[in-house]
Parts: structure tokens; C-alpha cells; sequence
């Protein structure tokens, strides 16, 4: 499913991490669980992913990791404040201390004019408050192709900000 450059980056970040001590959380919505499937089909990942959570309706990603209704009403769930609250969220409700959020629209509907269908939003954060996001628009370049994009970029923000 992943092509070798993913699970190579995949396999150094985690060697990074598990160095340092640390533990990642994800919250997940239009990966629906590949960032935690990609860090997790690597051999040894069980001492450095702590927990994924899939909050792929707007439900679930109040009653799961407590991103305030009102904060999804006001920007939409693909925005880069519910990214953020999604990606605090995640630290919260575990133990980690690393945490990467994920929520667009893969397509091929669902997209809008204010949020096209390859508008995807992340996050990353720290248990000490530091936070770093990122926007992609990657554009109509399929479902699965956004996903897959979305899941790189997941990686090179946890890398960016891990210790």
C-alpha cells in the first residue's frame, strides 16, 4: 500500500522518536487511519505510537477528542482551527507526547468553492504548546492520491517538530 520512500521515512522518523522517548498520537479524519497504518506497519513501531484515533465525522471528533461543535460550525471541519484543536485534542485524551491531526476533502466530491475537493489541513503539537500546521491543496488528483499526500506531509510535520 505505502511505496518505499514513505515507509522509509516512516522507519527514520520512528527510530528519531524512540531515540528521544517519545510517543505519537494521530487523529485522523480523511485519512481515515493510514497515517497510524503507515507508522505501524513498521517493526518495532509498538514502543513509539501510542494511539490513533479515526474522527472522521464531525461527531466523533467532539465526543472523541473534544473539538468544540461551535469551533466546526464556525470554520468548518476542514479548516485549520479544527486541525489545531484536533491535534490538542489527540495529546489530551492520551498519552503521547507528539500529536498529528489530518482533515480535508480527498474527493471526488464534496468539495466546494471556499474548500475544493485536495484542501487538506494538518497539525502537529507538542505537550509543551508548541504547534506547527500546514495547508495543501493538492487539487482533483483522486482520493487516494490526496490521502497518500496528506499521510507525507503528516510525517515531515511530526518530524519538524519533535524534540
Amino acid at each position: 500500500m505505502f511505496d518505499e520512500d514513505l515507509r522509509n521515512e516512516a522507519e527514520q522518523l520512528l527510530a528519531r522518536l524512540r531515540e528521544k522517548g517519545v510517543k505519537v498520537a494521530t487523529a485522523e479524519s480523511c485519512t481515515g487511519g493510514l497515517i497510524a497504518a503507515l507508522l505501524t506497519e513498521i517493526p518495532g513501531s509498538s514502543d513509539v505510537v501510542e494511539r490513533g484515533f479515526v474522527t472522521y465525522s464531525n461527531e466523533a471528533k467532539s465526543e472523541s477528542i473534544g473539538v468544540d461543535p461551535a469551533l466546526i460550525a464556525t470554520h468548518g471541519a476542514v479548516s485549520a482551527e479544527v486541525a489545531r484543536a484536533m491535534a490538542r485534542g489527540a495529546l489530551r485524551h492520551s498519552r503521547a507526547d507528539l500529536a498529528v491531526a489530518v482533515t480535508g476533502v480527498a474527493g471526488p466530491g464534496g468539495g466546494t468553492t471556499a474548500k475544493p475537493v485536495g484542501l487538506v489541513h494538518l497539525a502537529a503539537t507538542r505537550r509543551d504548546g508548541g504547534i506547527l500546521g500546514s495547508e495543501l491543496r493538492l487539487g482533483d488528483i483522486g482520493r487516494g492520491q490526496v490521502r497518500i499526500a496528506s499521510v507525507r506531509e503528516a510525517l515531515r510535520l511530526l518530524a519538524r517538530i519533535a524534540p
